[in-house]
């Protein structure tokens, strides 16, 4: 995956993905209407399909709502890169199937603008714009075929089907 980067830093909690007041309703293209405005209120206008998220220390601390994660999957953001993930954050990223790595060497040098191609595979981070590749840790085999199928709803039917 190949996209254009925003820029965040330390401590965006699950409030400023999407805030409270848009919680009534769980529909995912509601929700990308909305996500990370109390952040960068012209995000929701801006953002494009395949563009990335890169963020410092603890991206998605707060509430443990699914909501943020399936926000920001809505709105087409292709990966989400981090200093380091809130936990409940992380694992709910993982059930819906929204790409993420946590690379503290990517996280500090990539800057808002730049151009950005994600190999999850490998865990390998290229920023086009600056010519310097960093090295997340890839996925173990079993979170990349849950990746790979969606989430971990589609991952389970996926398995069901091989029995």
């Amino acid at each position: 995956m190949q996209g254009l980067v925003w820029k965040f830093g330390d401590d965006i909690d699950t409030d400023a993905i999407i805030p409270a007041r848009y919680l009534n309703t769980s529909d995912p293209q509601a929700l990308a209407k909305h996500v990370m405005e109390d952040a960068d209120p012209t995000f929701p206008q801006k953002v494009q399909p395949g563009h990335i998220i890169v963020a410092l220390k603890n991206f998605g601390c707060g509430s443990s709502r699914e909501h943020a994660p399936l926000a920001i999957k809505a709105a087409g953001i292709s990966c989400v890169i981090a200093h380091s993930f809130a936990r409940i954050f992380y694992r709910n990223a993982i059930n819906i199937g929204l790409p993420i790595l946590e690379c503290p060497e990517a996280a500090e040098k990539i800057a808002a603008g730049d151009e950005v191609r994600v190999d999850l595979n490998s865990g390998t981070i290229y920023n086009l714009t600056k010519d310097e590749t960093y090295q997340a840790a890839p996925f173990p085999s079993f979170m990349q075929d849950i990746m790979d199928k969606g989430g971990l709803i589609g991952y389970v039917q996926w398995r069901l089907q091989q029995q």
